[in-house]
């Protein structure tokens, strides 16, 4: 069902474009839209931000794969398990760019041997190597589209733009980012239709992202490569929005307003989504903390001071009382000449 409702947001966000492109609004899906996006998206970041870095962490809970510094003569694994900020950094590397954790990825399946039901797990690196590749063409993609904002255009976009299209097939060049990203989102979301274990555990806000990101990636590779949009009159239409003094070009078709609008709905919708976790991961307690808990001691911060009553004090208090009761004590009576008078 939440398979069928996000492709029914996603087709709905597209037709409700082309509609009001149609309908002469071209001027609020090339500019007011755009705008409020990226205000919508500023905001929601820094406020998630913010909200994530005054969260108490009072005890280290990073999640960990190999043996923790503790005595000399046992190996100890630095990277999986950091005793100190230096290698909590080299992990967090790592993990930004190499997703080293989702490496680590297995799959379980239920086998038969002997008559008899056997669990086997089984290593799984397709994930790990599709949601690799998304990502880094994903940037890359982001990177070379900083020449519709930029005159002159810098070098790094130059570069980036050269390196993805190095094969030169076809006219104009075939970017090879614009195939593998293709794949890489089919194969995220062809995993959640047809992984039975995925399937249950998925929900709107899993399969509606993956819509929008192949909706923005189908409109865009449409635009390049069959509709043959008017590259000039959208870098002048891209250039006036940095400028704030957004113009409308006539000969820029709908499909730039669906794939703008495309871009615009994920803007606002990434800082409250599970998208988010690009800006999360630096925060997250389970990867950003050295695991030293057996070197330090770590004291709940906002617990309040404990006034203690010990046993010693509760025996002073109500010593004579226990003593008359027959109850054992630690710290007899002391003899006063009173005590002295009653034994004799």
């Amino acid at each position: 069902m939440s398979f069928f409702i996000a492709f029914l947001l996603v087709l709905a966000f597209g037709s409700l474009a082309y509609l009001g492109v149609e309908s002469g609004y071209k001027l609020t899906f090339a500019a007011i839209i755009p705008y409020v996006a990226v205000g919508v998206f500023v905001f929601g970041f820094v406020y998630k931000l913010i909200d994530w870095a005054r969260s108490p962490v009072p005890f280290r809970i990073p999640t960990t794969g190999g043996q923790q510094k503790s005595l000399d003569w046992i190996q100890t694994d630095y990277l999986d398990n950091p005793p100190n900020k230096g290698w909590t950094v080299g992990r967090m590397i790592l993990e930004v760019l190499t997703f080293r954790s989702l490496f680590r990825n297995t799959s379980m399946k239920l086998r038969w041997q002997d008559g008899e039901p056997r669990v086997a797990y089984y290593s799984a690196k397709w994930l790990w190597l599709f949601g690799l590749a998304f990502h880094y063409c994903f940037l890359l993609i982001f990177i070379r589209h900083f020449r519709l904002f930029m005159e002159p255009v810098p070098i790094l976009v130059k570069g980036a733009e050269f390196m993805d299209g190095i094969l030169q097939i076809g006219a104009p060049r075939l970017y090879q980012t614009d195939l593998i990203i293709v794949g890489a989102l089919l194969f995220l979301l062809l995993r959640r239709i047809f992984d039975n274990k995925v399937r249950y555990i998925s929900l709107l806000s899993d399969y509606f992202p993956l819509f929008l990101l192949l909706s923005i990636v189908s409109t865009g590779l449409w635009m390049r490569y069959f509709s043959k949009t008017d590259i000039v009159g959208v870098k002048q239409m891209t250039m006036s929005l940095v400028q704030f003094d957004p113009v409308v070009v006539d000969s820029v078709g709908a499909i730039f307003y669906i794939h703008l609008f495309f871009v615009s709905i994920l803007l606002m919708y990434f800082p409250f989504s599970k998208l988010m976790h690009m800006g999360g991961v630096f925060l997250s307690p389970t990867r950003n903390a050295p695991n030293d808990t057996r070197m330090n001691h770590h004291v709940n911060p906002w617990n309040p001071p404990k006034k203690f009553h010990t046993y010693e004090a509760y025996e002073d208090d109500f010593r004579e009382v226990m003593v008359e009761a027959g109850l054992p004590v630690e710290k007899q009576l002391e003899e006063t000449p009173e005590t002295e008078a009653e034994a004799e």
